[in-house]
């Protein structure tokens, strides 16, 4: 069975089943620091118990004196502001639990548009910054809204006929011929976000043939 981590964000905590049900089973759990309230007002809905975070990652500049005392054997303090607090838990998880295969990123979308545009697109970094494909690990962020993950090659994508398929990249030079969607992508230039958006799948199995490695981000309804 695959090793999984969850990590949760300061963005809109899971309210839907499958989202919560991807914490409740994770062998891993880490907060980033400002979502370690909604986290614990949360906790027993989601596992039915007290199941703290194996570790708490950030800056700490959301905890108060008391939460950082009571949990001081698990907070992460990292204050350099190059990387946001999702990049560095996403660092300390790879770098001390190296047999983690899928990880999960729960609450990094909502309450700002600035922070989910900026969480999707560092996603997809991911890659590149940490080779995860390189080392099989899986990654996506899954809401009560949508479900999303980066691409870094061509693959087939196992979606059900009719599922809703938006596709991203920041690579202009890239092109992306599609079977099995309702609109071919072979045409798109990713020149702007809305080229390849509002798709649907018209077969169980959708395949992107990617002209070159590179980066694009698939976001499922």
């Amino acid at each position: 069975m695959m090793k999984t981590a969850a990590i949760v964000g300061d963005g809109e905590f899971p309210r839907k089943e499958y989202p919560r049900y991807l914490l409740a089973s994770a062998d891993i759990v880490i907060c980033c620091d400002g979502a370690l309230k909604p986290y614990l007002r949360n906790m027993a809905g989601v596992f039915g118990k007290e199941r703290y975070p194996d570790a708490i990652v950030g800056d700490m500049d959301s905890l108060g004196h008391d939460l950082r005392k009571r949990f001081s054997d698990r907070i992460v303090k990292i204050e350099e502001q190059d990387d946001n607090d999702q990049t560095k838990a996403v660092r300390h998880l790879l770098g001390n639990y190296p047999d983690i295969e899928v990880i999960h990123l729960l609450g990094a979308t909502g309450k700002r548009e600035d922070h989910t545009i900026g969480n999707l697109s560092l996603m997809m970094e991911y890659g590149r910054l940490f080779n995860l494909g390189e080392r099989g690990i899986s990654i996506d962020m899954v809401s009560d809204y949508s479900t999303s993950f980066p691409l870094w090659d061509s693959c087939e994508l196992h979606l059900g006929k009719g599922r809703k398929i938006s596709i991203f990249s920041p690579d202009n030079s890239l092109k992306i011929t599609s079977k099995g969607l309702e609109y071919q992508t072979s045409g798109v230039v990713f020149d702007n976000w809305w080229p390849a958006t509002l798709n649907r799948a018209r077969e169980d199995v959708v395949t992107l043939t990617f002209s070159h490695p590179s980066m694009a981000l698939v976001i499922l309804d």
